[in-house]
């Protein structure tokens, strides 16, 4: 018996099929050209026809230099290969791989053709350190993952070469600075920090530090200027100037800002000129008002610190005396963490059955809370006994609201160091 399928003549007439894989994986992280390149090829590829690498740059209007960039790019991704055709390096043919099968495969060992796979991340998803760091990033955040995002952690460790560690610290940094737990943008500030060259997380909390006061200067000036933005690179440059190389406060600066009422257009380039016209009449006001406002800076930001550290510590001390009161608290606690865990196994497995089985997942743990707060409200505690503690809700004792303003209870804090 035959079968036979329609025959469209036309292949732009047809369809070419694109992984989502792809599209989540390895499509926002790439160039637009390099995309363009293997999308436009892989059309060609699925009717098993020949395409040159002059025709696909004169077809998508770019460089033929672009074209070979993105074949290098999507090989060292682990997404194609080359295949020399002997005649000189520049002319070969191209594999597709499936991505599907390449991720998802049940096998952990090598191919027949002698490549492993790109990233071997269920034998990773049994390291305790690697759980211990998805239960720790679940309570910083506050949520359980979505969709591919233990997959994407992951390939930050085996593409980044980073540590849970470092990890953990990022999404601390963009839970609590930047209000955003989101993997797309814990990924953009690891790749920021990576391309600064901050390797460790003694790095990191070091360019923390010395960023954090600026960042605060920056967005005052903006502000005095009644501008309500971030400042772009070049206003960075120049704001930098007054404070490393003139010496002024964030005080004197404010005050050449007032200067600006009579204009229409006031900008960074017109306090500029206030402030070198200052500097060359020794009208400076520094000495020890500038060490004073930093140090003052410095202690606030220093007794937020001190806030988050001594809630911890009464956070685990309610832990410990609720846990030996009511054992089964802890218990469930467990519990909870470990069908946290189930889900982003189950995220990695590529079931069939995923949606329903989250699902049912999901509501044990409802019913888990549930019999927690019953518990808690039983042996006279409230339900949010065990709940993070903070002095500020606004900003979470960091100082920093959601917007990228200094929250109200920083000036308090200014006032009284």
């Amino acid at each position: 018996m035959n079968f036979r399928r329609e025959n469209i003549g036309d292949y732009y007439l047809r369809d070419t099929h694109l992984e989502n894989i792809f599209i989540n994986e390895y499509m926002p992280n790439a160039d637009g050209v390099f995309v363009k390149v293997y999308i436009f090829a892989l059309m060609y590829a699925g009717h098993d026809t020949r395409m040159t690498n002059e025709v696909i740059a004169k077809q998508l209007g770019i460089d033929i230099l672009d074209v070979l960039k993105a074949w290098d790019y999507w090989e060292k991704q682990g997404v194609i290969r080359k295949h020399a055709s002997g005649r000189d390096k520049f002319d070969f043919a191209v594999e597709f791989f499936s991505l599907k099968e390449r991720v998802y495969s049940k096998s952990g060992k090598a191919r027949k053709d002698g490549t492993a796979k790109p990233l071997d991340h269920k034998d990773l998803m049994e390291n305790d350190d690697i759980k211990n760091m998805y239960s720790e990033i679940e309570q910083i955040t506050g949520r359980f993952f979505e969709g591919t995002e233990p997959q994407e952690i992951l390939s930050w460790i085996t593409d980044y070469g980073v540590t849970p560690e470092y990890i953990l610290k990022a999404y601390g940094y963009c839970v609590n600075k930047r209000n955003n737990s989101k993997a797309r943008y814990v990924s953009s500030v690891i790749r920021e920090w990576i391309g600064q060259g901050l390797k460790t997380v003694d790095q990191i909390e070091d360019h923390l530090e010395e960023t954090d006061n600026r960042h605060f200067m920056y967005r005052r000036v903006l502000k005095a200027l009644g501008l309500f933005r971030h400042p772009t690179e070049e206003e960075k440059r120049i704001m930098d100037t007054w404070f490393d190389e003139m010496g002024f406060t964030i005080d004197t600066v404010l005050e050449a800002c007032k200067k600006t009422s009579g204009i229409s257009n006031p900008n960074i380039n017109y306090i500029n000129s206030v402030l070198r016209g200052w500097k060359s009449g020794d009208r400076t006001k520094t000495g020890q008002e500038r060490p004073a406002k930093a140090a003052a800076i410095n202690a606030a930001i220093r007794s937020y610190d001190e806030i988050r550290a001594k809630n911890e510590r009464e956070t685990e001390r309610r832990h410990a005396e609720v846990y030996q009161r009511i054992p089964r608290v802890k218990q469930i606690d467990e519990e909870i963490r470990n069908t946290g865990l189930a889900i982003s196994r189950l995220m990695l497995s590529g079931a069939s059955n995923i949606e329903a089985e989250t699902a049912r997942i999901r509501k044990r743990i409802d019913s888990l809370n549930e019999e927690k707060a019953y518990l808690l409200t039983e042996n006279n505690y409230r339900p949010d006994f065990l709940e993070p503690i903070y002095e500020c809700r606004l900003c979470k004792d960091t100082g920093m609201l959601e917007s990228g303003e200094r929250c109200a209870c920083f000036a308090s804090k200014l006032t009284n160091s």
